[in-house]
């Protein structure tokens, strides 16, 4: 696989804490305390954290079929790839 068709698959399938957090609308502060709080799924890689879009995708859509409010904290993934 090319490095630039790796890449993109990469950008697709994880956020950064920034891009994240632009897109809940928080700051990239509360996101890092809510992540270091165990209350948001992240995934490490060295020193940096990254956000699975595929959760964001996965919350949003429990919101929308619960028709109510999924708390992050709570929230798990209903089925994790492997």
């Amino acid at each position: 696989m090319s490095e630039q068709v790796m890449s993109s698959e990469v950008v697709r399938k994880f956020l950064s804490v920034a891009a994240a957090a632009e897109v809940l609308g928080l700051s990239e502060m509360t996101l890092y305390r809510v992540i270091q709080a165990n209350s948001f799924p992240a995934v490490r890689v060295g020193r940096r954290l990254f956000i699975p879009s595929q959760a964001l995708d996965d919350m949003a859509a429990a919101a929308i079929a619960s028709g109510g409010v999924v708390d992050a904290a709570e929230w798990r993934p209903t089925q994790v790839a492997g």
